[in-house]
């Protein structure tokens, strides 16, 4: 087992491993899982004995503020203590959705994810980000509100498609960017019986512990670890969520590389080609600039009239800025030009 530590003042561990113990709750407990994973959430109740106990399938779907509220109100309607702790079971959508959850009912209980997808394992769970989605936008409501400890539990992994897998290590790809580290650029000899993977997935994950340590509440630099995200998280929604969240990152990279060879730096279009190779990306929506622009316009990264955009101009060097119109056009262009050459 390997042990990721985000630092103070909002400390947690990661743990990351095949067959991890359960956790020790400091209070009564509720667990909010994917019922695809429902083997691991029978695992921790029998551990737990939880107050509730509630399936909600995973996907965006999940992310909505309807499923929020019916959850808090199961909730209130219990009688849950400000003690309790909540337990996320699931990907991504159910650690962001449950920690929301955790964060908000009785103003902040404690909560605990057992992150079962590579995405959520080497991104979502990790970092204390939570929160819902808008029919405007991605991730517009949430809160910071940082878990007790995050269990990443290998062993979950193998019962996921190759696809799948595959798919959730784009974040983990998008981290080797960040940090410049090559290793994390070159995900392609990995599977979920991967001997290397623990080592792979724990690299990925102290990226991103390092960043947030730095700038917790995504003041400057977190920003960075949204790279690739602000048209991705367009491309998701103009396809009403039929392009998955990792496949649209991948995207987003692609255009993100496009834009800073645009401005003088590295061509990094090569390494992040051969990414939507190895993931298999299905074809991103038809969809205009005008229509992405829309959502891109609602990116949480922007400030005042400013659109931000993250941009590498080399592997370890990512920058903040804004770049014009007529640039983010010309490159969109650039960008389908080459999809459109590789889809043939």
């Amino acid at each position: 087992m390997t042990e990721v530590h985000v630092a103070p003042p909002h400390d947690h561990p990661v743990f990351i491993g095949a067959d991890l113990p359960p956790a020790e709750a400091r209070g009564p407990v509720v667990i909010i899982y994917d019922p695809k994973v429902g083997y691991l959430a029978e695992k921790l109740r029998s551990t737990a004995e939880p107050l509730l106990y509630e399936a909600v399938a995973g996907g965006e779907g999940a992310k909505s503020l309807s499923v929020y509220e019916d959850l808090l109100r199961r909730l209130a309607r219990r009688g849950v203590p400000r003690d309790a702790e909540v337990w996320a079971v699931g990907g991504g959508t159910i650690t962001d959705l449950a920690g929301f959850v955790a964060a908000s009912y009785l103003r902040g209980v404690a909560w605990r994810a057992w992150p079962t997808t590579t995405l959520a394992m080497v991104d979502a769970a990790v970092g204390g980000k939570t929160g819902v989605n808008l029919p405007e936008g991605k991730n517009l409501v949430g809160a910071f509100h940082p878990p007790r400890s995050v269990s990443a539990d290998l062993q979950t992994l193998r019962t996921l498609p190759d696809g799948r897998f595959r798919e959730g290590l784009v974040e983990a790809f998008k981290h080797g960017l960040i940090s410049g580290d090559e290793r994390l650029l070159a995900p392609w000899g990995l599977s979920a019986g991967a001997p290397q993977l623990e080592a792979y997935v724990a690299r990925a994950v102290a990226v991103k512990a390092a960043v947030v340590a730095r700038d917790y509440r995504e003041s400057g630099e977190r920003m960075k670890l949204n790279l690739g995200h602000t048209l991705a998280h367009a491309l998701e929604a103009v396809s009403n969520h039929q392009l998955s969240h990792g496949h649209a990152v991948a995207y987003g990279l692609l255009y993100a590389a496009l834009l800073g060879r645009r401005r003088g730096g590295a061509d990094l279009t090569g390494p992040v080609l051969e990414l939507l190779e190895w993931t298999a990306a299905p074809p991103p929506p038809a969809a205009s600039w005008e229509e992405l622009a829309v959502y891109t316009g609602r990116d949480k990264k922007n400030r005042a009239e400013k659109l931000i955009w993250v941009i590498p101009y080399a592997a370890g060097d990512l920058r903040l800025e804004t770049p014009t119109a007529e640039e983010l056009r010309a490159t969109y262009e650039e960008w389908r030009g080459m999809l459109s050459r590789r889809l043939r």
